[in-house]
């Protein structure tokens, strides 16, 4: 099988966010800043070959800003530090998860109760609660019923969750969802 010449060939480059040494062009004079280097406004051939001596990289930081700020600084060394920070702050961002919990506009008490018990234990571990009540067929015409189911589930998790908005008809859907109170001091 021959391969044309846009076919997919191997792993694909990842594009550098960032334009080092002989890659930064049409600039004249440039900001130079980093450790071990005279700071201020000079010309770009002198920039680099100061980065060359110090057998570093000049790294265009600021591109937009007038004179661009460059850097200089280990490239290599500076995107390994980028990717590090990068993981860390998706390791610590809080992952929110959501359960659900479905009634009929018809549930009974013990059913009712049964489930209040569960999205407790779920407001308790930090997860949201979505509570829907899902109306088959002509059982939409009993809106309130499940209105009125909703609100009392509110009134059930007071203690632990409050709701982000009032129950909303979607479809064939009354929903609800509850977020997780914050823990008294």
């Amino acid at each position: 099988m021959a391969l044309r010449p846009n076919q997919f060939k191997g792993p694909k480059r990842e594009e550098e966010p960032y334009r080092i040494n002989n890659l930064i062009r049409g600039v004249q004079q440039v900001r130079l800043v980093g450790e071990n280097v005279e700071q201020g406004i000079v010309d770009f051939k002198q920039a680099l070959e100061t980065a060359q001596q110090q057998g570093l990289d000049l790294v265009e930081i600021s591109p937009k800003a007038v004179p661009p700020v460059c850097r200089v600084i280990d490239y290599a060394k500076f995107k390994y530090e980028q990717k590090k920070k990068q993981k860390e702050i998706k390791a610590n961002a809080a992952k929110t998860v959501v359960k659900e919990i479905r009634f009929g506009p018809n549930t009974d008490e013990h059913d009712f109760n049964f489930k209040l018990k569960h999205a407790i234990n779920f407001l308790k571990e930090g997860a949201k609660v979505k509570a829907y009540v899902h109306f088959v067929g002509r059982a939409i015409v009993f809106k309130e019923r499940g209105e009125i189911l909703l609100l009392n589930f509110a009134k059930g998790l007071e203690e632990v969750g409050k709701p982000d908005e009032m129950p909303r008809l979607e479809g064939k859907r009354m929903s609800i969802i509850f977020s997780p109170k914050a823990p008294k001091k």
